[in-house]
């Protein structure tokens, strides 16, 4: 296999969650482009099927349910959903997430439950589902963030709790399956990327963290979805229980 070669997905089958919007909508596209088949889901079904849309018109299979991952049942469903419609599972990018930016002594109990039961819960739970099915193996990509290894200067404490798990959950699963089931557990750790939650921040917030970004600009969603390629596919056969940060050197600083 040539180095080239290793990075494509032909004949794969991925799942990615939270794909009706932001990253999501990327990576779907991004594991399309690269030879896969792609199943989608996320709980706005409607903007679910602008995304399969755009998966079919990449020459790809796509099949997009309505799921919620804090629900254990619905992560199940969707994976049995994909294998019976498209096949098989080979990959699985956990991206579904939510951000809350309260300060502490506020935060209401709820919040901070919902939270962790969509960041850190759900993606255990579609792990879970997954790993099931990859009955050959698979790769597992988890979406973090650098706030899981520093702040971002905003009251986040239930978002980078979750993010922070993240890694902890990257690391166990990773020792758990490699060895015994060849399914690699990886996550990714953006900087700051414009997204559907970054709208929510104060405006004008990213220009202003610009100061700590050493490449000195806010991340593109295709330099996220080219390290997730990565991870996915068979250049990435010997990275497991790693987390790779994409964020412009913010970590370095």
């Amino acid at each position: 296999m040539s180095v080239l070669d290793s990075f494509k997905l032909d004949g794969k089958v991925a799942l990615v969650t939270g794909a009706s919007s932001g990253l999501g909508v990327a990576f779907a596209q991004g594991l399309a482009e690269a030879g896969a088949d792609v199943a989608i889901c996320a709980r706005r079904v409607e903007k679910l099927e602008a995304t399969r849309e755009q998966v079919e018109s990449i020459g790809r299979r796509c099949i997009a349910v309505q799921a919620d991952v804090a629900k254990p049942e619905d992560c199940q469903r969707f994976v049995d959903q994909a294998v019976e419609e498209l096949g098989r599972v080979d990959v699985l990018v956990n991206n579904a997430g939510i951000g809350t930016a309260v300060p502490a002594t506020r935060e209401d109990p709820d919040e901070f439950r919902k939270v962790i039961d969509i960041n850190l819960n759900g993606s255990y739970w579609m792990a879970q589902a997954a790993a099931r099915a990859m009955k050959d193996g698979g790769s597992i990509v988890n979406i973090g963030s650098v706030l899981g290894l520093t702040s971002a200067h905003l009251p986040q404490a239930a978002y980078a709790s979750s993010k922070a798990a993240i890694i902890g959950l990257t690391r166990d699963l990773a020792q758990q399956w490699t060895g015994r089931k060849g399914i690699r557990v990886n996550a990714l750790a953006p900087g700051f990327f414009e997204s559907e939650m970054t709208e929510q921040y104060p405006e004008g917030y990213l220009d202003q963290m610009m100061f700590r970004v050493p490449s000195g600009r806010k991340g593109e969603a295709h330099e996220l979805v080219a390290a997730l390629i990565f991870l996915a596919s068979d250049a990435a056969s010997y990275v497991t229980g790693s987390v790779l940060p994409v964020d412009g050197g913010l970590l370095t600083t």
